[in-house]
């Protein structure tokens, strides 16, 4: 069977939220016409990941250094599909938006791009606005949110995937990368604005605020930090009293 384009989904210990994720996709594939499959790329889990993934009928593939890079990269060698669509494990993706993904991506004006993002539980006020601030960023400057990113394949193999030089923000370089591969080709990187990606906004709940705000002040002054695994704790570790808890 041919496939026409590839979900695929980095995890690491997401049992608690990966099934729902699977389900919510399967709905919204099974109202597009093109054919897609889904791809698990099990990011060194130590939990039911793997599991939950392939009982879902998910392709699964192992990736053994704990890095989001390399998991969505891992993921993406063994796709088929001639359009790559990259979707965290928390985060719905309705029929509409993976309809206005695809149809960027047929319309041969696009190499891909990323959409809005609106939260999947109820959140803080300040964590609302942070969300709003990202939202205009990515408009403005053109710059995907990793919870959702579409590809087309050739265009991703052509500007290298993400880059596996950084442990977090690889979505930020990989936008600007394909924007470059995009402008050779007269072709677009779009925004999708609505409808908006759900996804889960559990880390602006779990860590304080503060935190936070220097992270990406820190972030945003000195970019290259994210290189340093020990700078990104925020992206792959949980507070310590949810440490024994699902997420």
């Amino acid at each position: 069977m041919s496939v026409d384009y590839s979900v695929v989904i980095p995890a690491f210990n997401e049992e608690a939220l990966l099934g729902e994720t699977i389900a919510h996709l399967r709905e919204a594939m099974g109202t597009v016409s093109l054919t897609g499959e889904i791809i698990v790329a099990n990011n060194n889990s130590t939990d039911r990941t793997a599991e939950i993934a392939e009982k879902a009928g998910a392709t699964v593939v192992f990736e053994p250094i704990n890095q989001i890079s390399r998991a969505r990269n891992a993921g993406a060698r063994v796709a088929k599909g001639r359009y790559l669509i990259f979707v965290d494990a928390d985060t719905v993706v309705s029929p509409a938006l993976l309809q206005k993904a695809l149809d960027n991506l047929e319309s041969g004006r696009c190499c891909g791009g990323g959409a809005n993002i609106a939260p999947l539980e109820k959140v803080p006020f300040l964590a609302r606005l942070v969300l709003g601030y990202w939202n205009i960023v990515s408009s403005v400057l053109r710059l995907a949110a990793g919870c959702f990113v579409y590809a087309r394949r050739d265009d991703f193999d052509a500007c290298g995937g993400f880059s596996e030089k950084f442990y977090a923000t690889e979505e930020i370089w990989f936008s600007m990368a394909l924007r470059k591969v995009a402008f050779k080709h007269r072709r677009g990187f779009r925004i999708i604005r609505k409808p908006k990606v759900v996804t889960s906004s559990r880390k602006l709940v779990w860590f304080n605020h503060w935190y936070q705000l220097i992270l990406l002040i820190l972030v945003g002054i000195f970019p290259y930090i994210t290189r340093f695994k020990w700078v990104c704790d925020y992206w792959y570790k949980r507070p310590e009293h949810l440490s024994d808890k699902p997420e």
